[in-house]
């Protein structure tokens, strides 16, 4: 739905109201119906994806599946799996206070929420927070990101032909002016991917209306080398979770710590891995179909421009470096010799482009990570369990990878989400349905309440001889 004013924004989230009362009652059988057909419509479509998603920037068809697809079609099978005992709630602990009443635990649709999804895995960073939402009840607007329009396109005609407006829409239309606009309206939760700096402002919009929040963010994510490690299996692993998407992931390493006395052993294996996923030659990596583009020429020119930073500076290239603006290729990149005062070290590069810094000693690398910002992800490659358990108690983020990259946002038993500048709440399984849900304690009283004693005036003998009582069990003296 291309949203013309805000007139038409408008309409349309209070037609959202009338209808997230309706969806409040609907139960399981309803909301897994409705999930069921979203699945179906994405795997009788994935080819129409695939070709929007290489239209948008080169991305692999396999890749596309893997990073895309899958994950979506994973989280509904989960909701499908577990919702009627999701929706159920729990029921909570008696009390010394409440020995006659019981309280339980109730998950209620927040209402009418927006997800705001970023460029760079634009279907599933959309999609699989929509999915969540839809379990637990609630009417969604969603903006994708309109950096990759071909893809927002196909979102928009898909998820038209399984829902009514009412219930979920795609609104697309320009990225900031659009955005400001549905900022301005009091949803009961906002759940956004995208840059720390676009976060604090929607966090701002969000504190306004008083909404839920759901950031997740990125950073500076950190891996780290650990000596004894197995060189060739941690290069490639490596090489895999920095390149993939063109490192425009999220999660994917941004610098590397390196013993300072494998730096070159390293810069060697990581070579090889790129040559054997991506091609021999720069010639055969920029014509490898298997490596995608980065978003935009704009995006392509700040990561040439942070490289020849680094260069002018001192790093040393030890391959890569190669820039198409033009047609937005950039390749796999290899830098040592880099320092902290080198742009490249500044910001987030989210792109192919691997900056080494060499270590002596462990806690280099831990006073590093500690004194910056909390990063979405930090990574451990090596076998030495005592300098890995050190990293872990000494640092934070939001989550870990241990000898290797990325498939730690893979398992949907486990939250996701960052901490700090990287991130505030989490999703996926049964944590995106309680992201999207109000957890209402509810308490039911009998007939009998042990309160009843307690009420005033409070001077009777029966009074303190229960005040004694529950000092005694409670050991208060």
């Amino acid at each position: 739905m291309v949203i013309q004013d805000k007139v038409q924004l408008e309409k349309l989230f209070e037609s959202q109201a009338e209808r997230r009362w309706e969806l409040a009652l609907s139960g399981p059988e309803e909301r897994i119906a409705k999930l069921k057909k979203l699945r179906s419509a994405i795997l009788a479509r994935s080819d129409e994806l695939y070709v929007a998603l290489k239209s948008d920037f080169s991305k692999p068809a396999f890749e596309a599946w893997l990073t895309e697809v899958f994950p979506c079609i994973e989280e509904i099978d989960v909701a499908v799996r577990h919702l009627k005992a999701w929706m159920k709630g729990r029921r909570a602990k008696g009390t010394l206070i409440l020995p006659f009443a019981s309280t339980c635990v109730r998950y209620e649709p927040k209402g009418r929420v927006l997800i705001m999804a970023p460029w760079n895995y634009p279907f599933q960073l959309l999609i699989a927070p929509l999915i969540s939402a839809v379990a637990a009840g609630n009417c969604v607007i969603a903006k994708p990101s309109n950096k990759t329009p071909h893809t927002a396109a196909f979102i928009a005609d898909l998820i038209a032909c399984v829902f009514e407006p009412q219930e979920v829409a795609i609104v697309e239309g320009p990225g900031s002016t659009l955005g400001d606009l549905l900022l301005e309206l009091p949803f009961d939760h906002i759940f956004f991917t995208g840059s720390p700096s676009v976060g604090i402002k929607v966090g701002e919009a969000a504190a306004r209306v008083h909404a839920g929040l759901t950031l997740e963010l990125g950073g500076k994510s950190p891996a780290i080398l650990l000596r004894g490690a197995n060189l060739k299996q941690a290069s490639r692993r490596i090489a895999w979770g920095k390149f993939l998407n063109a490192g425009q992931t999220c999660i994917a390493p941004d610098y590397l710590f390196c013993p300072s006395e494998l730096v070159g052993e390293f810069a060697i294996e990581l070579r090889l891995a790129v040559e054997s996923f991506y091609g021999k030659t720069e010639e055969e990596r920029q014509a490898s179909a298997d490596f995608p583009r980065i978003v935009d020429k704009t995006a392509c020119a700040r990561l040439e421009r942070i490289v020849k930073d680094a260069i002018s500076k001192g790093a040393k290239l030890e391959f890569g470096g190669r820039f198409d603006v033009d047609n937005r290729y950039a390749s796999p990149t290899l830098l040592t010799g880099v320092r902290i005062d080198m742009a490249i070290m500044a910001e987030e590069i989210f792109g192919p482009i691997l900056p080494v810094l060499a270590y002596n000693s462990l806690d280099e690398a831990i006073e590093f990570i500690r004194a910056r910002p909390k990063p979405l992800a930090l990574y451990i490659l090596g076998r030495d369990k005592k300098s890995a358990e050190r990293l872990l108690a000494r640092t934070t983020s939001g989550s870990v990878g241990m000898n290797d990259l990325i498939l730690q946002i893979e398992n949907l038993d486990a939250p996701f989400g960052g901490v700090g500048m990287s991130g505030t709440g989490s999703y996926h399984g049964f944590y995106g349905f309680k992201t999207f849900s109000h957890e209402r304690t509810v308490l039911y009283q009998g007939p009998i309440s042990a309160v009843e004693k307690f009420y005033p005036p409070y001077n009777t003998r029966a009074q303190q001889r229960l005040l004694g009582a529950m000092k005694k069990i409670k050991n208060i003296g």
